[in-house]
């Protein structure tokens, strides 16, 4: 069960309505301009120990126990954060059911996904290709300088379908499968790949045990992310052309370099008949990259977006409808 706290044994139900309040009210801006998002917490953890750690970073073993050793203090402030909402429902259980409703509530990301990948489409529509570029340099960690209209559309597709599986389906399985500390945890140790899993050779070591750990995290919710991608392309197209799309998502998923980001980017690019993913440059270096659904359509633009928004809501409605039903279970 999801329940991660002994007053809270109705965990789906938590589940459900953080689901809800995510993706209505989502992160206003108002609230973190005055208090700090906890993923800014988890992001001044991983700078101090990276400033403990200095120039010198020849030592891979002292490298690598570094970035361990960020783990370790993440993992012990998700905890000390459990033990405190713990703490407050011994004595006041609304008030910790409430706090942990909160928190998992800015731990999700539906709505603020869904705004960055739609504005992407109104400053094409609206302003260009210029306007179209900053906005979706915003979500990408790509050169998009040199991308055209369907550059930009595919790039804010790709970048919609993997940070679906990263920004809402981990986070909800993680939940389910340890409560508050999983979906901390698992945020915490995201944010942590995200600074200092990257291969260069500042991070290369330092990094490296918080990139594996991110992969592994994800490799569940990366699958999920696909067969949810699939159901929902089953309500728009039928079953046999879902289940025979799905079925190349299979073959190709694996060719990607990631273990993970695959899955739900083959997953949209055969939901949509798009060609996608392919040869990318990211700091001026040239990435290739396998291409997903290479027969289908080269040319995108800002009906495929807004196309591939709709598919994202019928994938979080199939989400939320596999949350009920857990909770009718439990």
């Amino acid at each position: 069960m999801c329940a991660s706290s002994s007053w809270a044994d109705a965990g789906m139900t938590l589940l459900l309505i953080a689901l809800i309040i995510d993706r209505v009210v989502g992160d206003p801006d108002w609230l973190w301009q005055r208090v700090p998002h906890p993923v800014v917490g988890f992001g001044r953890i991983i700078s101090r120990v990276d400033d403990a750690l200095g120039d010198d970073r020849a030592d891979q073993a002292r490298a690598f126990s570094y970035g361990v050793a960020v783990l370790a203090l993440l993992f012990l402030v998700c905890m000390a954060v459990w033990w405190l909402v713990v703490s407050l429902g011994a004595w006041l259980w609304p008030a910790a059911w409430l706090l942990e409703l909160i928190i998992v509530v800015v731990m999700l990301a539906q709505k603020s996904l869904h705004d960055h990948v739609a504005a992407v489409a109104h400053a094409l529509r609206s302003d260009g290709l210029d306007s179209g570029r900053a906005a979706v340099s915003r979500i990408v960690g790509r050169n998009v300088s040199s991308l055209d209209e369907s550059g930009v559309s595919k790039a804010a597709i790709e970048s919609l379908a993997e940070n679906y599986s990263d920004g809402v389906v981990a986070p909800v399985f993680w939940y389910c499968v340890a409560g508050l500390p999983g979906i901390l945890f698992y945020k915490a140790v995201n944010t942590a790949d995200s600074m200092i899993g990257h291969k260069s050779p500042k991070y290369l070591h330092f990094g490296r045990a918080a990139a594996i750990l991110d992969d592994w995290m994800n490799w569940p919710a990366a699958r999920i992310s696909a067969v949810l991608i699939s159901l929902a392309h089953a309500l728009k197209a039928g079953g046999a052309r879902a289940w025979a799309a799905f079925e190349n998502v299979r073959e190709e998923a694996p060719l990607h370099v990631s273990p993970n980001a695959g899955w739900p980017e083959a997953a949209f690019a055969h939901a949509l008949g798009l060609s996608l993913g392919g040869p990318r440059s990211y700091g001026g270096e040239a990435i290739e990259a396998v291409t997903f659904n290479s027969g289908g359509r080269e040319r995108a633009g800002v009906p495929d977006i807004s196309t591939g928004l709709a598919l994202f809501e019928r994938t979080g409605l199939i989400l939320w409808g596999v949350v009920l039903f857990l909770a009718v279970i439990f």
